[in-house]
C-alpha cells in the first residue's frame, strides 16, 4: 500500500474491547457517602459530649450549693478533664474540680478548689480521695485570728512568706509597739504562727533583746500561735501545708475519700 493511502480500522471483537472501570465509578459515591456519615457521626458525639459535660456540670453546681447551704446564684467553676461521655459509661468521674469564691464555712470565708478523684457517678458516690486549697485575704484571715484569744486580729496583715501583726508592750507606762513577722506552720492539724522577725520601731531586735529590756512581758509577744480549725472543717479533711503567697494565705488540706459516705467524717470537729 502507498505511504499516502489511509488504512481502513476495524472495529475489535467484542470480548476485546475494554471496558470503563465501572466498580471504581460505583465505589466512589459509597467513599463520599461513608465521609458523610463519619462527619455527621463525629458532630453528633460532641453534640452529646457538650450536652453530658452540661448535664453533669450542672448537678454538681446544684449539689455544691445545696450541701454547703450557698446562694443560689453564687458562681461555681465545674472542671473535668477529658472527654465525659467515656467516663459516665465506666461509672466514675476521673477527676473534678470545683472552685468558688467567698465561701461562708463556720464564720469564716474563703476561696475555695477542691479537686476530687475517681469519683462515682451511680451508687454510693465513693472517690478515692480529695485535695482542697483554701485561699484566705487579710481581712479573711483577720476574722478567722479574732477566734485566738489574746490575739491582736485588728493589726494583721500579709507580707509574704510571713504574716504580720503588732502589740503594745508596757514600759514604765508607756505603750511601745511591737512589730512582728510570723511564719506559719503546721502542727496536730492546727495552724501555728511562730515569732520570726522582730521590730521596735524601724529597727529589727532579736527575742534576747526584747527580753532584756522588757523582760517577762516580752513573752507575749514571743510566744507561738496556736490556731484551731478544727471546728470549721469536716473532720474528713485534714491541713497539710499553709504558707504565704503573694497577697494571701493559702492552706492545702487532704480529704479522705471515704467523707462522701460517712456521716462521721461529714461534722466539724471540735477545738479545745
Amino acid at each position: 500500500m502507498a505511504r499516502g493511502d489511509t488504512q481502513v480500522t476495524e472495529p475489535l471483537p467484542e470480548g476485546m474491547v475494554p471496558q470503563a472501570p465501572e466498580r471504581t465509578r460505583r465505589v466512589w459515591p459509597w467513599i463520599v457517602a461513608f465521609a458523610i456519615v463519619a462527619v455527621l457521626a463525629v458532630a453528633a458525639w460532641f453534640a452529646a459530649e457538650a450536652i453530658a459535660r452540661q448535664v453533669v456540670t450542672g448537678v454538681v453546681r446544684d449539689q455544691v450549693r445545696t450541701q454547703l447551704s450557698l446562694p443560689a446564684d453564687q458562681p461555681i467553676d465545674v472542671e473535668i478533664p477529658g472527654a465525659v461521655i467515656p467516663q459516665l459509661i465506666s461509672g466514675s468521674i476521673d477527676a473534678l474540680t470545683i472552685a468558688s469564691d467567698d465561701v461562708a464555712f463556720g464564720g469564716v470565708t474563703g476561696d475555695v478548689t477542691v479537686t476530687a478523684h475517681d469519683v462515682a457517678v451511680r451508687g454510693s458516690g465513693e472517690m478515692s480521695g480529695a485535695t482542697a486549697t483554701v485561699s484566705l485575704d487579710e481581712a479573711q484571715l483577720r476574722t478567722l485570728l479574732s477566734s485566738v484569744e489574746g490575739f491582736p486580729a485588728d493589726t494583721v496583715g500579709l507580707a509574704a512568706p510571713d504574716v504580720t501583726m503588732s502589740m503594745e508592750l508596757q514600759l514604765f507606762g508607756a505603750g511601745i509597739p511591737v512589730g512582728v513577722a510570723l511564719t506559719p506552720t503546721v502542727a496536730d492539724g492546727d495552724i501555728v504562727l511562730t515569732p520570726a522577725v522582730l521590730r521596735l520601731g524601724e529597727s529589727e531586735v532579736s527575742a534576747d533583746a526584747l527580753r532584756s529590756q522588757f523582760g517577762r512581758i516580752a513573752d507575749t509577744v514571743l510566744r507561738d500561735w496556736d490556731v484551731c480549725i478544727a471546728q470549721y472543717i469536716p473532720a474528713g479533711v485534714t491541713l497539710t501545708a499553709v504558707e504565704v503567697t503573694g497577697e494571701v494565705l493559702v492552706a492545702d488540706f487532704d480529704v479522705d475519700g471515704a467523707i462522701a459516705t460517712d456521716p462521721s467524717l461529714q461534722q466539724n470537729g471540735t477545738c479545745a
